[in-house]
């Protein structure tokens, strides 16, 4: 059994730009390193994620999104890059428990045994976008929000079992 969480205290901002402006902007603002390809880098209540070869995505806490939105734009201004905090046009769950890689297998086109640490995985799940990574005792999954009800319902789904060996990680 794996158990499915709405997380509702995440704040989220999306950057685009040149990766080397934007991770400038992010390490003195956050203090994360600037992240590896599909990886995420992590100091205290912040992450940051790649999401494509101009993107990051910042997450903190949901009180500090648009403080941090608008330190991040002030230090970006002389630039050209975009920072729109999303934190209300997305959505959260938490995949947890012994099987939380056999359940989110079954949704999502990702070999989760290889899936290592602070791996991000932009991709789908069934039918729509979404993006995951591992927090070590349970995956993270963002979708946008016009979709989160269709994602909640198959994630709830697909945890309830059965987990065919071949989907445990």
């Amino acid at each position: 059994m794996s158990e499915i969480t709405r997380v509702t205290d995440l704040g989220m901002i999306t950057l685009r730009g040149d990766l080397a402006t934007l991770s400038g902007a992010v390490e003195a603002a956050t203090g994360c390193d600037a992240p590896d390809t599909r990886m995420m880098t992590a100091s205290g209540d912040f992450r940051c994620l790649w999401m494509s070869p101009d993107e990051l995505l910042v997450t903190c806490r949901r009180d500090d999104a648009s403080e941090l939105a608008r330190r991040l734009s002030a230090a970006l201004s002389d630039g050209f890059a975009t920072v729109a905090e999303v934190t209300d046009a997305r959505a959260v769950f938490d995949v947890s428990g012994p099987h939380r890689a056999a359940a989110l297998a079954k949704l999502m086109p990702v070999d989760f045994a290889a899936l290592a640490e602070a791996e991000v995985r932009r991709t789908r799940l069934a039918q729509v976008a979404a993006a995951c990574w591992d927090e070590g005792d349970r995956y993270r999954v963002v979708c946008f929000r016009s979709v989160q009800d269709y994602v909640e319902a198959a994630l709830r789904n697909a945890a309830r079992g059965p987990f065919p060996a071949a989907f445990r990680a």
